[in-house]
């Protein structure tokens, strides 16, 4: 189903059937129905059709007259009835909606039955599909509607007018359902090349791979406490890594910052206030200086106390022995 009812000339049948339901019954259960026969063929003639003129169709025209006055009804009150009762449900199988609908109305109707109208029972059919298929679109939220339509194959102009949106929204919606597709292909790839291994190790793997969890539970197979157990041992491993790497960035910054006062031998105590004094003669700027001592590996307790208090440097120099 793609489009929604077809324009194409109606079938004699339908037409004069659709022309009885517009009439009182009594036009034809009456009296005289010849006159209200005559005004039908003169009306189908100006659509078209070769009524009044041709023996065969009047006779179509006739036999339909006396099946609706034995009935006491027209034939598409009966059929309108039975497409407006049913639910979405029912007709998401079109064929078999039809099929319903053609022997519960023919069992009094039993024109209908006939070959030639098996096709437009078919096409009301799958106009009701699409009116509630339309109905639910509309009652969505967000872009599930459109997607809805999107999945039933429904044609992109019936889906911008049935929901007024732009072609740019469906074209939006069509791309982010593509990217959602080519996803699931890719996890469906992932999912092959560990097929033998353990819920957890599938789990484990979807996750290094950045897969989101919604689709890890749909297509691994897995339940939630695959997913929990997964997330406790990733958990615990990220914590472990973590501490190394805060150990690493605490050597790497005590190596950066060189020993303490204490770890110092007199001669490096020494060696480190001259090689300070002489980049305090080059510049007084404490940005400077820092930069300078870095450069020549001078240890940061040191230089602290240099741009602090500098005075400091000489009981330093004097303990060392200086």
């Amino acid at each position: 189903m793609t489009t929604e009812k077809a324009t194409k000339k109606k079938p004699l049948w339908l037409l004069i059937e659709e022309e009885f339901l517009a009439l009182d019954p009594q036009a034809i259960s009456g009296g005289s129905p010849e006159e209200t026969i005559q005004r039908i063929a003169g009306n189908l003639d100006g659509k078209g059709y070769n009524v009044s003129k041709h023996g065969g169709h009047m006779v179509q025209l006739r036999f339909a007259a006396e099946d609706m006055r034995k009935v006491g009804r027209p034939l598409m009150k009966d059929f309108n009835d039975a497409i407006g009762a049913f639910a979405l449900d029912d007709v998401m199988d079109a064929y078999a909606a039809s099929d319903k609908l053609i022997t519960d109305v023919g069992a009094t109707w039993p024109k209908l039955k006939q070959a030639e109208c098996r096709p437009v029972v078919i096409g009301f059919v799958e106009q009701r599909k699409l009116d509630l298929l339309i109905d639910k679109a509309k009652s969505m939220s967000g872009d599930d509607g459109i997607e809805l339509l999107i999945n039933e194959s429904v044609a992109s102009e019936v889906i911008t007018s049935g929901l007024e949106i732009t072609e740019k929204k469906l074209k939006e919606v069509n791309t982010a359902m593509e990217k959602r597709r080519a996803e699931r292909q890719r996890v469906l790839t992932l999912l092959e090349k560990v097929k033998d291994k353990s819920d957890a190790e599938k789990v484990r793997y979807l996750f290094d791979k950045d897969v989101a969890e919604p689709l890890i539970l749909e297509l691994a197979g897995v339940d939630q406490s695959a997913i929990a157990d997964a997330k406790k041992a990733m958990e615990a491993e990220l914590a472990e890594k973590q501490r190394l790497a805060e150990e690493e960035a605490a050597r790497k910054k005590a190596e950066a910052e060189g020993p303490s006062l204490d770890a110092m031998s007199p001669d490096e105590m020494l060696g480190h206030i001259e090689a300070i004094r002489e980049i305090m003669e080059f510049s007084d700027q404490e940005k400077e200086i820092r930069t300078m001592c870095e450069q020549s590996a001078i240890p940061k307790a040191l230089v602290d106390i240099a741009v602090s208090d500098p005075a400091k440097l000489d009981e330093l120099e004097k303990e060392a022995g200086g």
